[in-house]
């Protein structure tokens, strides 16, 4: 499913404009991305909860030539899936 897919699932689920589910589909990731940015969690009962983890700097070998890199730390966004959701995937 893809973006557009989406709003026009959210926006049948709803019954809203297409228009206004697009609008709250942006504004609901632009708003998990600022808590993000600030470190915080966000968590959403019954679907999961985002959060940031620090990724250590390691070792990595490039594939084609063999050669040792080192590959700096950084933070990456995690996404753990709560139970409710889990279960409908099965």
């Amino acid at each position: 499913m893809n973006k557009t897919e989406l709003v026009n699932a959210i926006a049948a689920e709803a019954k809203l404009k297409k228009a206004d589910a697009k609008a709250a589909l942006e504004a609901t990731i632009a708003a998990i991305a600022e808590a993000l940015a600030k470190g915080d969690k966000v968590s959403l009962i019954g679907f999961g909860t985002f959060g940031v983890v620090e990724k250590a700097a390691r070792e990595g070998i490039v594939p084609r030539t063999g050669e040792k890199i080192r590959i700096p730390a950084k933070k990456v966004v995690k996404f753990k899936a709560g139970a409710e959701l889990a279960g409908k995937v099965k």
